[in-house]
């Protein structure tokens, strides 16, 4: 018993005992994934601020006559500095995260945008209207907060170098062979019925400017990964296909813009941040999965958990925009009804002119769809113009 107790024997059978060793590329991937999406929040909280600066300083300026004062006010001026910071540290995300868990933390500028806006608009309200008019937003953002943490905490751990080789071995890969296959066919089905057809729903416009997108973001990665390569001594820069890429994200960065100030003229911008971003985060995550491989090596317990923090986050986001009011846009006529003898005249009964809804403002041009139909001009044939031409003339004649 003393034998097998002794410290030497206990030493020697804690020397023969298996030490469990860490894996130091795992613990270096998920920091390079805490890196990225600490970018990513940051840039997008960046981006949301300067566009809320920018759009503080021209409210500020709205009566004044000169188009471009907003430029000589520092307002603006810093929110240009800190939109282009903001854009800097998202681009430089891609080149640390998989591209698959960069795209869904967008939901971030929305988050920040609900708050941020609460703050320049500085409105006084009562705390029923409070609650009645801000409880959605607050339920969308503690939504989106769930789901963009599940996203970090489950999201793909898929890291590989980003150099010249690597991205071609990707590009002529029969996965994303097939993707782009069929992308393409989509987006001129899309395309056809947009342009030939007028078929202009706001699915069909913004799932243009998701499939742009997708391409975007893989080129974004391919060439901010190439960077960042190039910075840590292994030159990249020299490879045809960074230049390429390049070019890509350009073009699909313009094209997207241009599909994005059509849809603003039509529909709501509530409406198109919460619909284009459920679009572009479905098929940017796709583009990832098939370009990259962001979900080759996860196993199925993290692949739900991230598709259901995807979900609570298109929920957040959802609720977030629904909660927005839409623009009233300043109308330039004067209501016949603000003025003081037009209000005796409608409080005593006597009508100045026919009310064709009940919320029909008297003398405003207001939008209404039976007023085409009530003031048509009358038009009459060459024959009717001519006799009734003459029989102006004869009586003028006659008096």
């Amino acid at each position: 018993m003393e034998k097998a107790n002794s410290p030497s024997l206990q030493l020697e059978q804690l020397a023969t005992q298996p030490v469990p060793v860490t894996d130091h590329k795992d613990v270096f991937s998920y920091k390079e994934n805490l890196i990225g999406a600490l970018l990513a929040i940051f840039g997008h909280l960046m981006i949301s601020i300067a566009l809320n600066l920018q759009k503080y300083s021209h409210i500020r300026l709205v009566s004044c006559k000169e188009t471009k004062a907003y430029f000589r006010t520092k307002t603006w001026w810093c929110g240009l500095f800190l939109l282009c910071l903001g854009e800097l540290e998202v681009f430089s995300a891609y080149a640390f995260a998989p591209l698959s868990l960069i795209v869904p933390l967008g939901a971030v500028s929305v988050i920040a945008s609900a708050i941020v806006g609460v703050i320049f608009i500085r409105e006084k309200w009562k705390p029923k209207d409070f609650l009645r008019r801000y409880v959605l937003s607050f339920v969308g953002c503690a939504l989106a907060i769930v789901g963009t943490y599940l996203l970090i905490t489950f999201g793909p751990n898929n890291h590989e170098v980003m150099t010249g080789e690597n991205i071609r071995k990707h590009l002529v890969s029969w996965p994303f062979l097939l993707y782009m296959l069929v992308e393409i066919i989509l987006f001129c089905l899309l395309l056809y019925f947009y342009k030939e057809k007028k078929v202009d729903y706001i699915v069909v416009i913004l799932l243009l400017v998701a499939l742009l997108g997708s391409m975007t973001v893989v080129t974004v990665k391919a060439v901010a990964g190439m960077i960042v390569v190039s910075i840590r001594g292994n030159m990249q820069l020299g490879y045809p296909i960074f230049y390429i890429m390049a070019v890509c994200m350009v073009a699909t960065t313009a094209f997207q813009a241009e599909f994005l100030i059509q849809a603003s003229q039509l529909y709501d911008v509530s409406q198109i941040a919460s619909v284009g971003y459920i679009l572009s985060t479905v098929i940017g995550i796709t583009a990832g999965a098939t370009f990259y491989l962001d979900f080759i090596a996860e196993d199925v317990l993290h692949i739900c958990m991230f598709c259901l923090g995807c979900l609570i986050a298109f929920l957040g986001v959802f609720l977030i925009t629904k909660n927005k009011r839409k623009c009233v846009f300043f109308e330039p006529y004067i209501s016949m009804d603000a003025m003081p003898s037009m209000q005796n005249l409608h409080d005593n009964g006597t009508a100045v002119q026919p009310e064709l809804k009940p919320s029909f403002s008297y003398g405003a041009l207001e939008n209404n769809d039976s007023i085409s139909e009530i003031y048509t001009p009358a038009t009459l044939t060459v024959v009717q113009e001519e006799h009734a031409s003459c029989r102006i003339m004869s009586h003028s004649k006659s008096e």
